[in-house]
């Protein structure tokens, strides 16, 4: 089966995919309910074939059987018909075996015997082996140069221990067949912010310092740490979530127009941002960052345990639950113009959105007591709905409001607009890119380390001034001080207006 590219170019989607850690959370929640939406879409090649690879023992019906319930837990139920289970189910093979030793794999190689097209390897598992299981496969034979590896973050703990993964990648795999993940780049209103800002004149000529005040980024979640105390106490939510998920969206949000829409066009646009980041002195740390760290509290009417008191947790820990931050992009284009993020988790919902603030009109004639009122947001929606609202003002409707202002909506909600169409996951749209052999929604390598020396900085000032996250309860909008942050400008987070 083939499938045009971003240039017009009819390539072919047939590959072999192993999927290596096929029985993690994220294989069985994501990968194999992606893999069965492409399945009953019609876009995976008939002569595609799918691996499994596991350290646990499993016979080939056992695995089908296991992945058929995680379909079941994960894909609704009027999607998942059983003529395209029946073929998705038939595609799938699984081998045993230990990932960090080496003479498992020529099972991988005899699995491969003999056959001509691309083999996909994904790693869903620890990125501290992910040399261990690269090296095993160029040894044992069972790559090819059209072989791709895809990669899923954190990569690393920091720019060295980045460098050092990165370095036992690439030492098999060129950077022109790796493929980082960072999910959010997959999903449609993602995607669909590169149209707005580039495709529409209304946009273009106004994304600049001169029309816009400031930038807002919050992506919250309503989970704590379910589980995961051991990874994420020595990440904390800057390294989890701020250099990758945030600082992606800051680089689309802000770089400039690419040449084209080819992989390394858009990319060195991001990387020129990511160095063109405002750093922190230490004067700024005490005024534009805050740290958090959440206390027992409600969710959803249930009480919810603290940080501290959560599941192996060390009483003692100072990571951050939350971050919050004012930086700015040091260019042309955004001189003068804050950026403030925000991330934390055990927030009163799920939520990850973009708020574009723009100027007011330089002289104004309406009520005064509106004045708050005048100037236009674009707000761009990720989850859990996605869709993108320009909010403008009109005059309010009755005989008595004379020239009284109301803000309204021009509402772009994809849910609504196309009733019809199912929104993709954003693994979806990944690992269909990937079996085009297209990069342009993946991370390369410098964009990687460049956001590490940034967030490098910051964690090092963190360390050398040795103060406690601030306290917020579970359920709250994080620390009363992120509010002090953004109020000191004369400015509010978007829920607050």
């Amino acid at each position: 089966m083939s499938q045009t590219n971003r240039s017009g170019q009819t390539v072919s989607t047939e590959i072999d995919l192993a999927l290596f850690g096929a029985l993690g959370d994220l294989a069985q929640r994501k990968l194999f309910p992606a893999l069965f939406h492409l399945e009953r879409e019609g876009l995976l090649d008939p002569a595609t074939r799918l691996l499994g690879l596991a350290r646990q023992d499993y016979d080939l019906d056992g695995f089908r059987k296991q992945i058929e319930k995680a379909l079941k837990t994960y894909v609704k139920a009027e999607e998942l018909d059983r003529e395209s289970l029946a073929r998705f189910l038939a595609r799938l093979d699984f081998l045993q075996l230990d990932f960090t030793k080496p003479e498992g794999y020529a099972a991988v190689r005899e699995w491969r015997q003999d056959v001509g097209r691309p083999m996909v390897v994904y790693l869903s598992v620890a990125a501290k082996i992910y040399g261990d299981i690269c090296r095993h496969l160029e040894a044992s034979g069972s790559l090819d140069d059209q072989s791709r590896v895809v990669v899923e973050k954190p990569i690393g703990y920091d720019l060295d221990s980045s460098a050092e993964i990165n370095d036992a990648i690439g030492a098999v795999f060129p950077e022109s067949r790796v493929y980082r993940i960072d999910h959010y780049l997959g999903k449609e209103t993602v995607q669909n912010l590169i149209a707005l800002r580039f495709a529409n004149p209304l946009f273009g000529t106004q994304w600049n310092q001169n029309h816009i005040s400031h930038v807002e980024i919050t992506v919250a979640e309503k989970v704590g740490i379910e589980g995961r105390w051991g990874y994420f106490d020595d990440a904390g939510q800057l390294r989890d979530m701020v250099q990758n998920h945030l600082l992606q969206l800051v680089c689309l949000i802000a770089m400039d127009p690419p040449a084209n829409l080819d992989a390394d066009a858009i990319r060195d646009e991001k990387v020129k941002v990511l160095k063109a980041l405002r750093p922190f002195t230490d004067d700024m740390l005490g005024r534009d960052v805050v740290r958090g760290q959440y206390t027992a509290g409600t969710i959803d009417g249930q009480a919810v345990p603290g940080y501290l008191e959560e599941e192996g947790a060390n009483t003692e820990s100072h990571t951050e639950s939350f971050v919050a931050m004012k930086t700015g992009v040091a260019n042309w284009r955004w001189a003068g113009v804050p950026f403030y993020l925000r991330t934390g988790k055990r927030m009163p919902e799920k939520l990850s959105q973009i708020v574009i603030h723009f100027r007011q009109q330089p002289h104004y004639i309406f009520d005064p007591d509106q004045r708050g009122l005048a100037a236009n947001k674009l707000v761009i929606r990720l989850q859990p709905e996605e869709g993108i609202a320009l909010e403008v003002l009109t005059k309010d409707s009755g005989l008595d409001k004379g020239m009284r202002l109301r803000r309204g909506p021009l509402h772009l909600d994809f849910n609504s607009a196309f009733p019809k169409t199912r929104i993709p996951d954003a693994y979806e749209r990944l690992l269909l890119e990937v079996m085009k052999g297209q990069q342009y929604l993946f991370v390369r390598r410098d964009e990687v380390e460049h956001a590490w020396q940034w967030c490098d900085s910051l964690i090092a000032a963190w360390e050398d001034r040795d103060e406690p996250p601030r306290r917020y309860p579970a359920g709250s909008w994080g620390p009363v001080a992120s509010i002090a942050m953004i109020t000191q400008d004369g400015r509010s987070w978007y829920e607050d207006y």
